[in-house]
């Protein structure tokens, strides 16, 4: 067996016993005086739990005292509901700590009174000592781990729980399934939820200035997702689902997630049009030219977005509207296409407002208008016309580079 209690009578277990039921009483009255989370009335579960615990353990130390061999299943099943109890109340370990700790103060001070009414000697005092403190650490470290098994427990059903409502949600399954799945996943519902599409390969974080940069080739380990962002990493079009979007984009935790994924943020819709969110999310993603190393954000892009819903009809308009620029050289198609989607954008802007818009002399804004308007004459007097001309514009333009051009979709080709 080994451990102090080979250094006690085994006889002397006769005596630790007559004390048992009266000492279980003592230490019960006493940590439900001094240790606040306990000073609840002892009934149903909680109470049952915590007075077998303090029964079982002092009828087990009697027994190694007299020789038995060491805790079985049965007492270490015992210990380790004390450990889930604590769990399922909602606290942390420390009060049971400090339950066992008074615990052992006063089922010392017991075993002493009956040492020395025996007639121990005081070397035996500290064997008894440090049998009683040794059993307490045993009896603590059960108690711990039943502790660690129900949080395991409790996050693996958890997962469980958010992984179904993550699924549910991008099915567009029905309000009340989804409410259901969110009280399982204990994940309040919110009114908003947006999608934020990863690329599969993260771009790579650059280093920062000086000569020391992150540790180890590959830089610093991926930064944890709050809590309540329900994730699909292990596919192969990664992505989250950010509630209440807003509060938490502003959230450093998720900012710092996001660093060098390549994200791309979906627009802000109601939990059952997460699968939207997520198809516009990836839409953008998929025409970005390489994944952006700070997030894109797809809220500030709506018109753009719209641009590549439906390309091929896009293509259409373009073929259509853009007919007149065909037959000059690429380098005419381009400074009249920027021209005429400057006017068009400074709501049919003079001269100087597009030659503001697109960093060029006014007289040369000028002479490009006067050919705009004989390529396309009087087709540009119509509202239709010009809303289809700046569709296809803003479809195929090539980002400007001239300081104060127009901005064009980023991502567009």
């Amino acid at each position: 067996m080994g451990g102090p209690w080979e250094g006690l009578p085994r006889d002397f277990s006769t005596e630790l016993r007559a004390e048992q039921q009266s000492l279980a009483s003592e230490i019960i009255r006493e940590i439900r005086s001094a240790v606040p989370e306990f000073s609840r009335p002892l009934s149903g579960q909680f109470g049952a739990g915590i007075q077998q615990g303090v029964e079982t353990a002092l009828a087990e130390f009697t027994d190694r005292v007299a020789g038995l061999p060491s805790p079985g299943p049965r007492q270490l099943r015992v210990y380790r509901s004390l450990g889930r109890g604590e769990l399922s109340e909602g606290r942390s370990l420390d009060a049971l700590q400090a339950a066992f700790r008074l615990g052992a103060r006063i089922a010392w001070r017991r075993y002493a009174r009956v040492a020395r009414r025996r007639g121990l000697a005081a070397e035996q005092l500290v064997t008894l000592a440090e049998a009683v403190f040794a059993h307490i650490d045993e009896v603590a470290a059960a108690s711990v781990q039943g502790y660690v098994d129900a949080r395991t427990d409790r996050a693996g059903a958890l997962g469980r729980a958010r992984q179904r409502l993550h699924d549910l949600l991008l099915a567009g399954a029905d309000p009340a399934e989804l409410a259901a799945a969110a009280r399982l996943a204990d994940w309040p519902l919110p009114a908003q939820v947006a999608a934020v599409s990863l690329d599969p390969r993260p771009a790579a974080a650059p280093r920062p200035p000086g000569p020391s940069g992150p540790s180890g080739p590959s830089g610093p380990p991926p930064a944890r997702l709050p809590d309540r962002v329900l994730a699909g990493l292990d596919v192969p079009q990664p992505h989250l689902l950010l509630p209440d979007p807003a509060t938490a984009l502003a959230d450093p935790q998720l900012a710092a997630a996001l660093h060098g994924r390549g994200a791309v943020i979906g627009p802000a819709v109601p939990p059952a049009l997460a699968a939207q969110s997520l198809r516009w999310a990836r839409l953008v993603r998929a025409a970005l030219p390489e994944p952006p190393q700070r997030p894109v954000d797809c809220r500030e892009r709506y018109a753009d977005l719209l641009l590549l819903t439906d390309p091929a009809l896009v293509r259409l308009i373009a073929e259509r509207r853009l007919a007149p620029l065909a037959p000059l050289t690429p380098k005419q198609r381009e400074r009249l296409a920027a021209t005429l989607l400057a006017w068009l954008q400074t709501g049919r802007g003079t001269a100087p407002e597009v030659a503001a818009r697109l960093g060029i002399h006014p007289q040369t804004a000028r002479q490009r208008l006067h050919r705009v308007h004989r390529l396309f004459g009087p087709a540009l007097a119509s509202p239709d016309t010009r809303l289809e001309l700046e569709i296809a514009l803003r479809a195929t333009a090539p980002s400007p580079s001239a300081p104060g051009a127009a901005p064009t979709p980023a991502w567009t080709t």
